[in-house]
């Protein structure tokens, strides 16, 4: 199991790298074909961005794994508040009362309310219920691009469009453009592929449902781009970025990634997701609205209490496996 393990590792580290070039190499293809910034944003950068989580989902629904997409969806969005805020708020306190947090935090937790919904309904999720999730996030984009051309302020728009034609490691010309997204698509197919089949491979060796390990192994890895981000703006003194980063994360990881796994193939919604874990994803996404709502820091005291609700969510998930 070790080798699975290792491999896998080496697929989330691909699938990492290769989202990041990607990204970097449209974005930087469509500047020169003389694009928008804004339209870049809302489309490259945040289709992008959410690429590795994306590649997994659908990667598992056509292979008959669909239930490590809905843990991985699901395990992210936990990982998202609950590690990507705790940790940072340890280093300096993260503010939550820059504008558009309280209407993008809105937004998140009507995802995760329509996504829990839309399971209980019916299981497994169907192409039609993909079509109602990724339609929010058409929904979303046009929304974004609305208020972005009436000139308000959002940091998850900001976020979308801070990718700039010459930063440090945006390709410079046309030819290493088109070197970079094709690198980063064979990238991305060929780290979602070890993800997926070594996730399958230690489930079954573990005799576990995967969505264990999509809850688990897989969501942490994929989450550690957001995690990186926010704990490395933070150290630097820009706390603020932590919160766009996360809200816009969770809503993509829902209507997107959810959304295109689900019209790839059937998803199915383990008894865990359904008992304990869903339940988890609405409690974190309530807590942070109501910091959101009250204007209120998220402080040392409470990035500790998150990095220990997470640490006990992990424990109770890995208790309840086997008897799922």
């Amino acid at each position: 199991m070790i080798s699975e393990f290792l491999i896998l590792f080496i697929g989330l580290v691909v699938l990492i790298v290769a989202g990041d070039i990607m990204v970097r190499g449209a974005a930087a293809l469509a500047r020169h074909w003389g694009v928008p910034s804004l339209i870049v944003g809302l489309t490259i950068v945040a289709f992008g961005t959410s690429a590795p989580e994306m590649v997994v989902g659908v990667q598992a629904s056509l292979t008959g794994a669909g239930d490590l997409a809905a843990g991985n969806v699901v395990g992210s969005n936990i990982a998202n508040v609950l590690l990507a805020l705790g940790l940072p708020a340890l280093i300096l306190a993260i503010p939550t009362n820059m504008a558009g947090v309280a209407r993008n935090s809105f937004i998140a937790l009507f995802a995760a309310v329509l996504l829990v919904f839309l399971s209980f309904v019916h299981s497994p999720l169907l192409r039609w219920q993909g079509a109602i999730l990724f339609a929010g996030i058409i929904a979303y984009l046009f929304y974004m691009f609305r208020l972005a051309k009436a000139g308000v302020d959002d940091p998850i728009l900001e976020e979308m469009t801070e990718i700039d034609e010459g930063e440090a490691g945006l390709p410079t010309n046309m030819l290493k453009s088109v070197a970079f997204v094709v690198v980063g698509i064979i990238g991305l197919i060929i780290g979602g592929n070890l993800i997926v089949t070594n996730a399958v491979t230690i489930a079954e060796a573990f005799n576990v449902p995967k969505t264990i390990i999509g809850l688990t192994i897989v969501a942490i890895g994929t989450s550690l781009p957001e995690i990186a981000t926010v704990v490395v703006a933070t150290y630097r003194g820009h706390p603020e970025v932590a919160i766009g980063n996360v809200l816009g994360s969770n809503v993509f990881n829902v209507f997107a990634v959810m959304g295109a796994s689900a019209l790839a193939g059937p998803i199915g919604i383990d008894k865990i997701l359904l008992r304990f874990d869903f339940w988890v994803m609405l409690a974190s996404s309530l807590v942070l609205l109501l910091f959101v709502l009250r204007r209120q820091p998220i402080g040392k005291k409470a990035g500790l209490a998150f990095t220990l609700a997470y640490a006990v969510y992990l424990c109770v998930v890995i208790y309840l496996s086997p008897t799922v």
